[in-house]
């Protein structure tokens, strides 16, 4: 198998893992049971990985890290705009 394809297939499986999570947050507009700090450090490291995509010139890291930010993003929003102050 093309190493490419594996690494945009393994990205892609990892980068949705959050979405069932965004889902569930956003229709039951509840983050009780999420950690912020979670959630800020997983952006940063899925950020560094998309950094070291870029230096490596390697689409697959940068692709499936950089759609795994933009959902954890989303998720951050949610979790400001629906925690309980």
């Amino acid at each position: 198998m093309n190493e490419n394809i594996l690494g945009l297939v393994a990205g892609g499986i990892t980068s949705v893992a959050m979405l069932p999570q965004l889902i569930k947050v956003l229709k039951q507009k509840d983050v009780e049971d999420l950690s912020l700090l979670m959630i800020l450090f997983l952006i940063l490291g899925l950020s560094l990985w998309v950094w070291y995509g870029f230096i490596k010139e390697e689409l697959p890291i940068i692709l499936s890290n950089a759609f795994a930010v933009l959902v954890n993003i989303c998720l951050l929003i949610c979790y400001l705009k629906y925690r309980k102050k």
